[in-house]
């Protein structure tokens, strides 16, 4: 690896004026190996998702280190669609999900967690399974399912690639009650340095001084002082920031199709009883009522009978 000071340096054409500073990632690239990274900060997008639930604060920070990890898997996305990473597990958190699209929008939820009140990852995700489905628009889903690693999520993450994608990569999670963050480094295919011993050579360089960050700089410096921070000696690149953003993708047409998937009969019985229905969204708590007349009209344009 050259030691020859140039630094990170922006691309010429970058323009992020009209972005937020913090809610956003950013990816790096090293420009004589073959070693890519990306960061990410959320400042008021995790803030906005906690808000809604008001998750106990082991929760909440466990909900901070999935949402930054979810956009790092989400920045390599070639295609419009989503990426959900999701853990089941037998501890104190029963479910957190957590989807990012290509568009790096991103909702999140933790179902039965709150009465949690352990601080620590094992004990929240005791005895689990950690899941990352891609979900394109069109094309064919692909799910891989790995052990939760009782460490963290970043050793997770880490043993999900190790086995899939069998690349080097390593990632560094951290979140607090303000803030979440998260950086990524990948080993890419050989191009630059062919090499095996010293390819090997600048991926322990590059992952052992990313390994010096402590928490607090991660949640308190931007990219491009993380990045100098690292990797002042090497000659790295730093591209054009992208904005990440908390937006649920529920709709009132959504909610009105999977009712409408329901047995008449069912939906029947709900009127009756209670004079119309409402359905809430777990995300975001926005509330969606329909009343019989809504609902007629979707049988009927399904080919059901009509709701009397």
């Amino acid at each position: 690896m050259p030691t020859a000071y140039r630094g990170p340096h922006w691309n010429e054409t970058m323009s992020d004026s009209k972005l937020p500073k913090r809610d956003r990632a950013q990816r790096f690239l090293f420009e004589q190996t073959d070693i890519r990274g990306e960061i990410v900060h959320l400042d008021a997008t995790y803030r906005d998702i906690l808000a809604i639930h008001e998750y106990p604060p082991g929760v909440g920070r466990l909900m901070g280190e999935f949402l930054a990890a979810a956009v790092l898997l989400a920045t390599t996305l070639k295609f419009e669609g989503k990426l959900v990473l999701q853990a089941r597990s037998e501890g104190q958190v029963p479910l957190m999900m957590v989807e990012c699209d290509s568009q790096l929008q991103v909702r999140a939820i933790a179902r039965g967690a709150q009465e949690a009140t352990a601080e620590r990852f094992d004990q929240l995700l005791a005895g689990g399974q950690l899941a990352i489905t891609i979900d394109p628009n069109s094309g064919q889903r692909y799910q891989g399912i790995v052990p939760l690693a009782q460490s963290s999520l970043a050793h997770s993450l880490e043993a999900y690639f190790q086995q899939s994608e069998q690349l080097e990569t390593r990632f560094w999670l951290a979140a607090d009650e303000n803030s979440a963050a998260g950086m990524l480094l990948q080993q890419l295919p050989a191009q630059l340095v062919p090499d095996r011993s010293d390819r090997q050579n600048h991926w322990e360089h590059a992952a052992t001084l990313a390994a010096t960050l402590r928490s607090e700089e991660m949640l308190q410096l931007s990219a491009p002082e993380l990045v100098h921070r690292l990797y002042h000696e090497d000659p790295v690149r730093l591209f054009e920031p992208l904005a990440v953003n908390f937006c649920c993708s529920c709709s009132r047409e959504r909610t009105l199709k999977a009712l409408s998937s329901l047995p008449r009969e069912e939906v029947e019985e709900l009127l009756q009883e209670l004079g119309s229905i409402t359905m809430d969204c777990e995300f975001c708590n926005q509330q969606y009522r329909y009343e019989r007349k809504d609902l007629g009209e979707v049988f009927a344009k399904n080919g059901q009978q009509t709701l009397h």
